[in-house]
């Protein structure tokens, strides 16, 4: 085991060397806050040594989740971590030490909206980290009557939209102009 450790921690340490060497950079976003749970993901939470409170459960669309002996717990918003604990506090009232773990089965809050002049206009979901060229992609493509340059994207918490140019998303720099989408965002193409 302790061997595997070791090769796994030296082949990370080469990938790492040869990013830095080649000057690749790790976005900001990729290094961004932990997932935070929403309404619709499925979680699996796990009580150590008691079967019969592990389970799997989904996230209503109030954001609570209900668990035996505990009730409804607030879900929405938290890490795994951070609502682990709180079912740890909650039932050790109730469970001698109880050792809880919250994965994140599927994610079926994260979502992206594309409408407009597109093939395919609709809700699609957000997984991983998925481009404006990407969406639109995903949505199918343009429509004969898209207006290409003019491509909004609405983002909450913004006051205003976003404008882009898909000629400036393929073009030779492409790469610098990366545009990652955000959960919640809604792309117009007029």
């Amino acid at each position: 085991m302790r061997t595997w450790n070791t090769r796994l921690l030296a082949m990370a340490l080469v990938l790492l060397a040869a990013c830095a060497h080649r000057g690749t950079k790790v976005p900001a976003e990729a290094a961004e806050a932990p997932y935070r749970i929403g309404p619709e993901d499925v979680l699996d939470v796990a009580v150590w040594r008691d079967a019969d409170l592990s389970r799997t459960v989904p996230v209503r669309p109030d954001g609570f989740i209900s668990l035996p002996l505990v009730g409804d717990v607030k879900a929405e918003g938290k890490t795994p971590q951070e609502l682990a604990a709180e079912l740890g506090e909650r039932l050790g009232a109730l469970v001698q030490a109880p050792r809880v773990t919250v994965v994140v089965r599927e994610v079926n809050s994260a979502r992206i909206y594309v409408t407009g002049e597109v093939t395919r206009p609709g809700t699609y979901p957000l997984r991983g980290r998925m481009s404006l060229v990407q969406a639109i992609a995903l949505a199918g493509g343009f429509s004969d009557f898209a207006d290409r340059e003019g491509i909004r994207i609405i983002r909450q918490g913004e006051a205003e939209a976003i404008p882009v140019s898909y000629s400036d998303l393929v073009g030779d720099d492409a790469g610098k102009r990366l545009l990652l989408l955000r959960p919640g965002d809604t792309v117009v193409v007029p």
